[in-house]
């Protein structure tokens, strides 16, 4: 099919009409598709607006066709020029006298959707053109227009705005019916009767609900008037016919809020189904937090006992039960920097014994020096702890302490020893885990600790010995 051009009146022999002087079809842009060209003007190309069917089977706008035989004696229909000039035959002719008649040129009057046209009207047509509707209460002056869904949400949205407009509506109706009843009555000629100033007469007056009036009308216009019955009835049929659309949207509403009340109490009843599983939660949360807690207290004495083993074990395996024991310390450099800052200011040995079941003592050593030879010596001293079998034991300690530094290559031991002094605390029965210590504060010079010449500290490590005089 080809390119689609508008085509005026002025493809019709004769003047063209003025712009308002009669109405052309309805635009192609209120459609969301392009309709279908049977649904278009032969005329103006627009959409059929009170369409009309030729013999030859082209359809017209009513008013188009009107004009066209007005202005135009014995026209041939434009859509056969254009399509087979061959074809044309007195079917074609367009006649002002058949204008209206199905027996002429011009077929039944086809049913078309106007943009006002309520939807009744739109379920009658076989095809609709337009896809929007209007608004239900357009009737009443709404000019809203949109999709199904588009209505929906705007009658739900505009429920106040359609109720001032029916009120409106209500009241026009009412003025109508006093003019009515003023003309029923004599007051006003029917000639001159205006319906909403329309110029229509009491038999043209609409009225809702397919209301019909007969007989003589007298309503409460007139003060000081007799009411008569037919005027009550009326009355009561148009507050009932108000009434009934206004139950009817309140029916509406009251089933909305109904829905609303019943997913509200189905979020409340699932908000407390969620608050209770909340409540367990925590409850479960709590009770795994005292099983963390007493499983973590079981674990720290665990730690502590496993901490106890293993310095028995250790004891174990450095003690030495004849008197003679052997300390090597390691990380020697680490270690007299730790006593000359203060961090570790002295060491002590694991603990020996001078017997089985004899006397438990360790060594105390201080790298960086101790009294006297504070900076300028090593410190060692001897402690007497307190042991299992003391009250089996002889005091005060009287047995002959010897002190060795080894000098790793063999060549040159540093040896020191000393008898107790009986009269000394240091060497009376301990009453505490062990006594104070007693000693050289003078026993190596640091100096020759950290000569080269000597092997006291090899890979950064020592040995001291200590023997113990027990026959």
């Amino acid at each position: 099919m080809g390119e689609k051009t508008t085509r005026g009146l002025q493809d019709v022999p004769g003047s063209s009409p003025d712009e308002n002087e009669f109405p052309f079809g309805y635009p192609t842009n209120i459609c969301e598709d392009v309709p279908d060209q049977k649904y278009l003007c032969s005329n103006c190309n627009n959409i059929l607006k009170k369409a009309l069917q030729t013999l030859c089977g082209h359809r017209y706008c009513s008013a188009c066709l009107s004009w066209i035989v007005r202005n135009n004696k014995n026209v041939i229909c434009q859509k056969c020029k254009e399509e087979d000039p061959s074809t044309l035959s007195e079917g074609s002719l367009l006649a002002e006298e058949r204008e209206h008649s199905c027996e002429g040129n011009l077929c039944k009057e086809q049913n078309h959707v106007q943009t006002d046209t309520p939807s009744k009207e739109k379920q009658n047509h076989s095809t609709p053109l337009i896809s929007k509707d209007g608004c239900r209460f357009s009737e009443v002056g709404c000019s809203f227009r949109g999709s199904k869904e588009k209505i929906q949400e705007h009658e739900k949205a505009a429920v106040g705005a359609h109720m001032l407009l029916l009120l409106q509506h209500i009241k026009q109706l009412k003025a109508s019916l006093c003019t009515a009843a003023k003309a029923a009555n004599g007051s006003i000629p029917h000639s001159e009767l205006n319906v909403n100033g329309a110029g229509k007469s009491i038999s043209d007056l609409q009225i809702p609900g397919g209301l019909e009036i007969s007989g003589d009308l007298e309503v409460d216009c007139f003060p000081g008037s007799s009411v008569s019955e037919d005027e009550s009835v009326l009355q009561q049929l148009v507050r009932e016919k108000v009434i009934s659309e206004l139950e009817n949207k309140l029916h509406v509403f009251e089933n909305i809020v109904s829905v609303l009340n019943k997913e509200v109490e189905t979020s409340n009843l699932e908000i407390t189904a969620f608050r209770r599983q909340s409540e367990l939660d925590q409850n479960i949360i709590r009770g795994l937090e005292l099983k963390i807690a007493e499983l973590h207290r079981c674990l720290t004495q665990k730690d502590a006992g496993l901490s106890s083993l293993h310095k028995s074990l250790l004891f174990s395996e450095q003690a030495s039960y004849d008197g003679v024991f052997l300390w090597k310390i390691t990380d020697v450099g680490r270690k007299l920097q730790d006593s000359v800052t203060g961090r570790t200011v002295s060491l002590y040995s694991p603990a020996f014994y001078t017997a089985k079941y004899g006397y438990k003592v360790c060594l105390r050593v201080y790298l960086n020096g101790d009294g006297t030879g504070k900076g300028t010596h090593v410190s060692l001293f001897f402690v007497v702890m307190k042991g299992d079998y003391d009250a089996l034991l002889p005091w005060p300690f009287r047995h002959k302490v010897t002190f060795m530094l080894l000098d790793q290559n063999n060549r040159e031991h540093i040896i020191d020893a000393f008898r107790p002094d009986l009269t000394s605390a240091s060497f009376q029965r301990p009453v505490n885990d062990m006594n104070v210590a007693s000693g050289c504060p003078m026993f190596l010079p640091l100096s020759k600790l950290q000569s080269p010449k000597y092997a006291y500290v090899k890979e950064d490590t020592l040995f001291l010995k200590c023997i113990i005089e027990t026959n």
